[in-house]
């Protein structure tokens, strides 16, 4: 903190009282202690101490060596200097320097400083004050005068931290004075050496270091001393009234470590006192079997003057906690109110005698209420070392009792720690204290298993099970077989009835990783379990109930999850992502066997419950989590009874849950990893073929040329095979079987009366959708093959006229499926398009048609996009849940047109409608269109930047029309406001980071907007302002984009296309020009201005030529003469390349004219101004 002093250090007290005299030259004991300290702090420091020397060049026991000659010379203070004349080559050792030696070596120090203390206590003390300044930063030079009494008002007035006025400038030196009575201190320090980093707030683990070693430092030195020095009414009074005075600082450093070295002070002294107790009570045992006699009148007297060094101890402890903790532990440094509830929590626990009551307590229930976590977070951790000890429990009754709220409450604290620990607390109190926590509490706490926070949420799993064994624990059995099935029917039951009265369902897997660090033996009992679900349903005292077997099943898939995949779930965070090598064996042992439990029972739990949906949609999934390489994986009789099982139950059942689940459990069986691949692919195939052969036959009955008639059982059946192929097709590839040709013929009569049913169509859209994407993904010789790419060309033809032809269907699940599967193979098929070689003789790539492109973006602005008032009556209609899947419904479809944007499949133009909405449906739908700008701008920024411009220029002629009376905003959803639409430009334009890489950019879109106000604008009488002039006050929204010699480019174009016009600055109808041309000089008042060009109403005003009429003077150009130009902030200066390319850009013609431009308009003028940019087209 400070360097080094350069001043010398000014005589003590004591000096006078020595017995033997020294030269000037000679360094006095009770004198000023210059220290000094190098840059580095890993090197050694060069101190003037109490002369301790150690060699310069350290052999390997260095350490050792250092310590035995600290003993060798600190006998007396004569014998130091002897040696300091004998070896000059030696360096003086301090008390700070041994502080980061160890405990050894600091507790061979203060022996060595404590003979130095009984020899000349004034200097040893001086050494030990400047230990403590020193390791509170400061460098400098530690003087002292005594003062003799606490009453004179001179010594008052020069007390803690006193500024020096008159400060020597010249010397360039600052001084603070405090008192540490007896003593009047001064530290002085140079003036530039001010510096904000002591050694408690060092970076990275140095001052974690520090802080142990100066806790180890004041401990040693007070265990030391306990026997001696410590009551001589000298050492503590100054230490005390030193840290007391320190610890009451303005100063961040002397506050926080003097503090620190206060508490830890207290610490020791309470170890001291219970030494005393300890001493008094074996003194007192001792007395009382002694005979009456001299020894015991001694003893007598032991047990006297033990008692009064305790009630001194206890005297130094209760001044330190006053003069210290009551001031500190509200202090504003966190760190230090962090450092003031910890130790009390030590004190507590130590000295309950004295420290344990409520008038400390409420120390604990004040600052769990502080605003910064590591405070409340001391608070409870010193709670959990108190309610750890159930000798303490007794006299926290009443504490817990007002506590207990604010203790719940911690549960839900924004800090993860300080709710994690909370909640330990609360289950270390309940299996302490039964009947602390009420019900209505336990329920409060146990929500929390399904917390997002897996730490969290596996302490609340440990209290719930906790409660779930304690309710167990009273039941017993006939034999052990029995007893343990009967305890663990009775935990699931108290399980499943917590889970059903949670009313929180499709959250089992959470419930599981919570009770998976203390119940994973229950959960992982799968033998146990299974049993009972294949137990006889009439048993009256193991009867489970219908609701309660599907909870049981989802649990028992789970646990089948857990053991397989681990504690890593999605929206759950805090589990380790990296298991160690014990856990991965584990992890294999329970794959291995579940893997042979589930071959064996599996198949019976399919066959009993197969006619309950919901239970074989979960057992379906058991599968997924088999471990290939098990000793039973080679016996094909189990896996093949497994099969069969699993094709009976997708033969009788058609729900979605049931196929999907049924089609990933194929898909994993029949990896080539596994060695049951063969024989679960040939029961796949022959499945789908008897599915295929179904299909056929029922289409041949009821699809005849372009009629389709089928009643309501072929119907349905037709309906479920669909399902059933479309489920599959998801994760097989079923093309050997042609299923596009099969089905295609379906959507040919979807257009007639006779047509099928919207939900066969849509079945028919997804399975179509599925062979296309197929075959793009496995058709890597369609790039070199003809045919083959003749064929899927076809195909994707097909399917694109269809589904445009269905985007106007009278369903709405038809339309959305329709839209979703033409999105999804043109997305697929983007990616051959950028593989295509043209050389090939394969036909160019599919290209959607623009009526099929323009049907697509209506689709999305309608379905999407849609109004508030519609939003409204939803909201009134549908629960959140309706309103949730409605919305991501609608971003699932955004999502899918802005790919193709992406994909290159659709201009980058065709997002102008999309960016429109950015603001209005920012909370909706804001990250999506964010996120295609951003990348649409690293695709073609000059392109991106068009269509920002035509997304702007579109709102605004849809507003123009409104106010002119051609349309109202009901006929339009797209209608903005002004307002609106200015802060729209506004987030466009902060989407422009970088002003030199988007510089080209920022001047196109400037161009385009004056084009687009000034093109074919001829000025009459009856029209002397553009009709679009109030474009200008949106296009201002992009001049602090511009660099400071575009703008002068950008007036200089603006300039020209004003000359031909008469322009009165004067009048309102041209105050979005003067905005516009303030913007571009950046002038003072800009927001003046800014109330003109702001309206979301038609502006009117009289003309210039009207008033030129009535004899007015007409007015002249647009000059820049006519604003007050101010200094801007210069990014940067442009390159002359980068100037020259702009200014290209000003003169080349547009190659896309914004909307609503029939023909482009040119100047021939040249402007005389260096600065700008000429213009020409």
């Amino acid at each position: 903190m400070i360097s080094d002093p350069t001043s010398a250090a000014a005589p003590g007290p004591s000096e006078q009282q020595s017995k033997s005299s020294h030269n000037e030259d000679e360094a006095n004991p009770s004198a000023a202690v210059t220290n000094s300290e190098e840059e580095s702090g890993n090197e050694n420091r060069r101190k003037r101490g109490w002369r301790r020397k150690r060699p310069c060049k350290e052999s390997e026991n260095a350490t050792k060596s250092k310590i035995a000659k600290s003993r060798r010379r600190c006998s007396s203070v004569r014998k130091d200097r002897l040696c300091q004349r004998k070896r000059p080559h030696l360096e003086a050792v301090t008390l700070f320097d041994v502080i980061t030696m160890g405990r050894s070596a600091i507790r061979a120090v203060i022996d060595g400083w404590m003979e130095s203390y009984l020899a000349d206590r004034d200097a040893s003390l001086l050494d030990l004050i400047t230990f403590f300044i020193q390791c509170c930063g400061c460098k400098g030079v530690v003087t002292a005068e005594m003062c003799h009494t606490k009453s004179d008002s001179d010594t008052m007035n020069k007390m803690v931290e006193e500024l020096v006025e008159d400060s020597d400038e010249v010397a360039g030196l600052q001084y603070k004075k405090f008192l540490a009575f007896p003593w009047i201190l001064t530290v002085t320090w140079p003036m530039d050496a001010d510096s904000m980093e002591y050694p408690l707030i060092q970076p990275g683990p140095h001052s974690r270091w520090f802080h142990s070693d100066l806790s180890d430092f004041v401990s040693v030195l007070v265990s030391q001393c306990q026997h001696s020095i410590l009551f001589d009414n000298y050492l503590m009074t100054t230490v005390v009234s030193l840290l007391s005075e320190l610890s009451d600082s303005h100063i961040r450093a002397f506050r926080h470590t003097c503090t620190l070295a206060a508490v830890k002070l207290l610490s020791s002294l309470i170890e001291v006192a219970l030494n005393l107790s300890v001493g008094v009570e074996n003194s007192q045992k001792l007395q009382r079997v002694q005979r009456p006699s001299r020894q015991k009148n001694q003893g007598q007297q032991k047990v006297t003057q033990l008692q009064e060094k305790k009630v001194e101890i206890e005297s130094m402890m209760d001044v330190i906690f006053k003069a210290v903790f009551l001031k500190r532990h509200r202090d504003v440094l966190p760190e230090i109110r962090s450092i003031c509830m910890e130790e009390l929590g030590l004190w507590m626990r130590l000295y309950s005698s004295v420290f344990l009551n409520d008038s400390y307590l409420k120390y604990m229930d004040w600052m769990s209420y502080d605003k910064i976590p590591d405070v409340r977070l001391k608070c409870v951790l010193a709670l959990q070392s108190l309610y750890g000890d159930p000798v303490l429990l007794p006299q926290l009754d009443f504490f817990t009792t007002r506590f207990k709220d604010r203790m719940i409450s911690m549960t839900l604290d924004k800090d993860n720690e300080v709710a994690l620990q909370t909640l330990k607390l609360l289950l270390l109190i309940s299996k302490t204290s039964k009947d602390v926590l009420s019900p209505d509490d336990y329920k409060r706490l146990l929500q929390l298993v399904f917390s997002s926070q897996r730490p969290l949420a596996a302490t609340a799993g440990e209290l719930l099970f906790f409660r779930l064994l304690h309710a167990a624990n009273n039941q017993e059995g006939v034999n052990q077989e029995d007893a343990h099935r009967q305890e663990t029917l009775i935990r699931l039951k108290a399980l499943l009835q917590f889970y059903q009265n949670s009313k929180l369902h499709n959250h089992v897997v959470y419930l599981v990783d919570s009770l998976w660090d203390c119940g994973g033996t229950l959960l992982k009992d799968w033998s146990t379990l299974t049993s009972i679900l294949l137990q006889d349903p009439h048993s009256p005292s193991l009867a489970l109930t219908q609701a309660e077997e599907v909870v049981l099943v989802e649990i028992l898939v789970a646990s089948v999850r857990q053991a397989s995949e681990g504690p890593v779930l999605a929206g759950r965070s805090g589990a380790k992502k990296v298991m160690s090598g014990r856990e991965k064996k584990v992890q294999v042992e329970d794959c291995t066997k579940l893997t042979q439990h589930f071959l064996m029972v599996l198949p019976e739990l399919l066959s009993k419950y197969s006619g309950r949906w919901d239970i074989i949609a979960s057992l379906m999934r058991i599968p997924q989590y088999f471990l290939p390489e098990t000793p039973l994986a080679d016996k094909t009789q189990l896996v093949s009874r497994l099969l069969a099982e699993m094709v009976a139950n997708l033969e009788v059942h058609s729900g979605t849950t049931v196929l999907e689940e049924g089609s990933r459990t194929f898909l994993r069986l029949c990896g080539e990893e596994t060695m049951w691949c063969s024989t679960a692919r040939s029961a796949r195939d022959s499945m789908v073929q008897c599915w295929v052969d179904h299909i056929k036959e029922l289409l041949s009955e009821s699809l005849t040329g372009t009629t389709f008639s089928a009643d309501e059982e072929k119907t349905g059946d037709i309906l479920a095979t669909l399902k059933k192929l479309s489920a599959f097709h998801n994760c097989h590839d079923l093309s050997r079987w042609n299923l596009f040709d099969l089905l295609s013929p379906l959507l040919a009569v979807e257009s007639f009366q006779e047509g099928a049913s919207p939900e066969v169509l849509k079945e028919v859209f997804k399975c179509l959708s599925y062979c296309v994407l197929w075959s793009l993904s496995t058709s890597s010789e369609t790039l070199t093959c003809r045919d083959k790419a003749v064929t899927q060309r076809l195909q994707l033809r097909v399917l694109s006229e269809t589904s445009h032809r269905c985007l106007s269907h009278s369903d709405h699940s038809v339309r959305q499926q329709a839209f979703m599967g033409v999105c999804d193979i043109l997305t697929a098929h983007s990616y051959q398009q950028h593989v295509w070689n043209p050389t090939s003789w394969a036909p160019l790539p599919y290209t959607p048609t623009p009526k099929l492109q323009m049907a697509l973006l209506s689709f999305v602005c309608k379905n999407v996009f849609v109004g508030r008032d519609c939003d409204e009556s939803k909201a009134c209609q549908h629960s959140e849940e309706d309103r949730m899947e409605d919305l991501h419904t609608r971003r699932s479809t955004l999502a899918a047109y802005c790919k193709l944007i992406l994909h290159r499949v659709l201009e980058i133009s065709m997002a102008a409608d999309i960016f429109a909405y950015y603001v209005k449906y920012y909370n909706d739908f804001g990250d999506i269109i964010k996120e295609t700008m951003y990348r649409s701008r690293q695709m073609d920024k000059i392109e991106s930047s068009r269509t920002l411009v035509l997304s702007l220029q579109q709102l605004f002629v849809r507003l123009h029309r409104m106010q002119d009376g051609e349309q109202t905003p009901r006929l339009h959803q797209g209608v903005q406001t002004f307002t609106s639409i200015k802060e729209l430009a506004r987030r466009f334009a902060l989407s422009f980071g970088d002003l030199l890489r988007f510089r080209e950019c920022v001047v196109l879109i400037h161009r385009t907007g004056i084009d687009f106000v000034f093109q074919d604008f001829v000025q009459t009488p009856e029209y002397s302002t553009p009709a679009y002039l109030s474009y200008l006050s949106i296009l201002a929204e992009f001049s602090s984009k511009l660099l400071k010699p575009d703008k002068k480019t950008v007036l200089s174009y603006l300039q020209k296309e004003t000359s031909h016009h008469m322009v009165d600055l004067r009048e309102d109808c041209w105050q979005p020009l003067l905005y516009y041309q303030a913007s571009l000089l950046a002038v003072a008042e800009v927001e003046e201005v800014a109330s003109h060009g702001s309206s979301d109403r038609k502006q009117t005003g009289r003309s210039a030529l009207t008033k030129n009429k009535h004899g007015s003077q007409a007015a002249g150009p647009l000059s820049p003469s006519e604003a007050h130009v101010v200094k801007v902030h210069r990014l940067g200066r442009p390159s002359h390349k980068t100037t020259h390319m702009l200014e290209d850009l000003m003169r080349r013609p547009q190659t896309q004219e914004p909307v609503l431009q029939d023909s482009d308009h040119h100047h021939d003028d040249d402007d005389d101004n260096d600065d700008a940019v000429d213009v020409e087209h």
